[in-house]
């Protein structure tokens, strides 16, 4: 015969704390998959409002559309480089952050021309009035459309040196693969998106839930283009470890400079510095 010693409010407590656990856990659940759903509204934040005319931002600018291989088109800019300055022969494809949209890089694109460089400022699916929702694969869709577009304009891959920030990183590091340019700059990048994660939500299991990977130093850790970085000292987006780790991964590290005192969207990060950096890239290549 068995034999039961609990008492009847044992029993009850028993239940409860089974049920308060199981609640707990339906919670957890509910949370992760929520996260899973919406994650990317939690990694892009595009700028959605038309930009200007490139004329009224940039010196000699024209639209151009980028048609991308899943069948969208996009919006871009291109200018040639600056009249007034010897002209490199070369151009910059600059692919953004993970905010805002082009007319925010107008700045940088204009002291690039100053510079010398013939320019491509995209804007992504979903950003400014451009269709399409932004993702991983998408992303490097539209990189690879607008490697294209440059390639019509006269600047094959050979003849172009990639700029990537932040998230835009991650975009330029599968275009190495796909086209190797003449050379890269890095601007705040990460080794991997979930690293970055994992700063901002470390209560969250970002490895296993995340659905973009961008997995930067393993593509520029197997490439011999030249390749720069720009980190900020101070950078609360993207922590200047992981950007130093980038660095670190290149074999073909031609610089690595840190911008004192600054974070991730200062304006000195958008600015004469960070396309001088670019310059001092451009001289090391032979073409």
């Amino acid at each position: 015969m068995t034999r039961d010693d609990q008492s009847p409010e044992a029993h009850s407590r028993g239940r409860k704390l089974m049920a308060g656990t199981v609640t707990i856990l339906v919670g957890i659940a509910m949370v992760l998959v929520l996260v899973w759903a919406f994650q990317r509204s939690m990694i892009y934040f595009p700028e959605t409002s038309e930009v200007p005319p490139v004329a009224d931002v940039l010196p000699g600018g024209e639209e151009l559309t980028l048609r991308t291989s899943d069948g969208l088109d996009l919006g871009a800019w291109f200018a040639p480089s600056s009249p007034e300055v010897e002209d490199r022969d070369l151009a910059v494809l600059m692919t953004p952050g993970n905010g805002g949209n082009r007319a925010s890089r107008a700045g940088l694109a204009r002291e690039l021309q100053e510079q010398g460089f013939a320019v491509l400022v995209l804007d992504y699916r979903g950003y400014s009035t451009n269709p399409g929702t932004p993702s991983e694969t998408g992303l490097i869709r539209d990189g690879l459309a607008a490697v294209d577009a440059l390639e019509s304009q006269g600047y094959p891959p050979e003849r172009t040196i990639y700029f990537g920030e932040s998230i835009g990183g991650g975009v330029i590091a599968a275009l190495l693969t796909h086209h190797p340019p003449a050379a890269a700059a890095f601007r705040s990048p990460f080794t991997e998106l979930a690293d970055v994660a994992r700063e901002h939500y470390p209560w969250l299991p970002v490895r296993t839930i995340l659905r973009d990977e961008f997995p930067v130093t393993t593509h520029v850790s197997q490439t011999q283009v030249p390749i720069s970085v720009i980190r900020a000292e101070h950078d609360s987006v993207v922590p200047a470890r992981l950007s130093a780790d980038v660095a670190a991964a290149a074999p073909n590290l031609v610089e690595e400079r840190v911008v004192e005192t600054a974070d991730h969207n200062d304006p000195i990060m958008f600015g004469p510095e960070v396309a001088a950096v670019v310059a001092r890239l451009a001289e090391t290549i032979d073409h």
